[in-house]
């Protein structure tokens, strides 16, 4: 006797799902606000930058490098497999959570070394003209999304690993 297959249903997917995969979508629509910003604490330079077009002042994440782009992509994609394969048993059993756990830590990891890396975006002798100008570099909202998104997912995916484990 055949077991009918397992079909898919959006009301069986888990608020832990919904939350990774709300998770990706929210760091994947921060890669397209500023990821770094430009600000000076002189007056003077300060307003020649806001002369400055907004590209050459607030980065977004496609134009500040692999480290801010990689991670958001990474949660969208463990968001949109364990929203559409967590429901079966099988796909669950067979590890789903888990790799949803590791994607979600990797992602992060790579958003904060990006943190840590964010001048290195820049060449040394640019790096050199920002720091006598008196130029800074700053996170900007996008950069702090896509680690909300990051933080959100890690969280779901360790309470959708602890839920497998209790079944």
């Amino acid at each position: 006797m055949s077991a009918e297959p397992e079909r898919f249903s959006l009301a069986r997917v888990s608020w832990r799902e919904w939350t990774g995969l709300g998770a990706g979508v929210v760091a994947t629509l921060a890669l397209f606000l500023p990821w770094t910003n430009l600000a000076a604490t002189n007056q003077v330079v300060d307003e020649a930058l806001r002369e400055l077009p907004s590209s050459d002042v607030a980065r977004d994440a496609w134009t500040t490098g692999f480290l801010a782009w990689c991670g958001p992509l990474l949660l969208l994609a463990a968001g949109l497999a364990v929203a559409a394969f967590g429901q079966f048993r099988k796909v669950r059993v067979a590890g789903l959570p888990h790799l949803w756990l590791i994607f979600a830590v990797v992602a992060l990891l790579l958003m904060v070394l990006g943190w840590f890396a964010m001048g290195w975006q820049f060449d040394e002798d640019t790096r050199g003209l920002l720091d006598e100008g008196g130029i800074g570099l700053y996170a900007g909202i996008g950069r702090y999304l896509g680690m909300l998104g990051a933080l959100a997912s890690v969280v779901a995916a360790v309470l959708d690993v602890r839920a497998l484990r209790r079944r």
